[in-house]
């Protein structure tokens, strides 16, 4: 699955709302495409009356409710880390990320999908966030890179192209920059032209040859 892919229903979302209480329901959505096909730990609590919102409203033997939703998600950890198996764990909220507002940053919910073998080993399996209730799949560190250098790639490229309509060589006296061409100069307009030509070949091929498998 494309890593820009997304699911949102706004028939949950209308009805329900969202909020840290049914971020792992919301999640577990039959349509999502990002839920394993397994049965996780998760259900298998939920088929047992138990969740985050119980949890806060009935607490349990050794901490009695009403809790508080930060003692409510600490107690559904606990029980989750009794079973083994596939498990969504929702994360704490962050209360520090740059350029986000508490507003913002409420409305953000990071969920870990791990495979646990024992009552302290997991192994992660992916990351997930909902933003405003879209559930997003966090990229790859490789992604992440690749993207990067892509981008990089291409402002060189296009640093280039800049310079290189400037570029004039004479066989007398070398190389020489013309940084105002001038709008007048039939030589400079078909050497610009020409640079934007390729310029766009690039582009068109780079668009091909990153076609997936399938729409080549």
């Amino acid at each position: 699955m494309s890593e820009s892919a997304s699911f949102v229903d706004p028939a949950f979302l209308a009805r329900f709302g969202l909020t840290r209480i049914n971020a792992i329901d919301y999640f577990l959505h039959p349509l999502n495409p990002f839920r394993t096909k397994a049965k996780t730990s998760n259900e298998v609590l939920g088929m047992q009356g138990i969740n985050i919102g119980t949890l806060m409203q009935w607490g349990t033997g050794a901490r009695p409710g009403p809790l508080p939703l930060d003692q409510g998600e600490d107690e559904y950890r606990v029980a989750l880390s009794r079973l083994t198996g596939e498990q969504y764990e929702l994360l704490p909220m962050s209360t520090n990320i740059e350029g986000m507002t508490p507003q913002q940053m409420s409305a953000l919910f990071t969920i870990r999908h791990v495979h646990r073998t024992s009552h302290n080993h997991t192994t992660v399996l992916g990351i997930y966030y909902i933003l405003e209730g879209v559930i997003y799949k966090s990229p790859t560190v490789r992604g992440l890179m690749k993207a990067n250098i892509a981008r990089t790639l291409a402002g060189l490229s296009e640093a280039c192209d800049a310079l290189s309509v400037c570029a004039r060589y004479d066989p007398s006296s070398g190389y020489s920059w013309k940084f105002d061409p001038d709008e007048d100069d039939d030589e400079d307009n078909k050497f610009y032209s020409s640079i934007q030509e390729k310029r766009k070949r690039r582009r068109r091929q780079t668009i091909l040859d990153n076609r997936r498998p399938g729409e080549r």
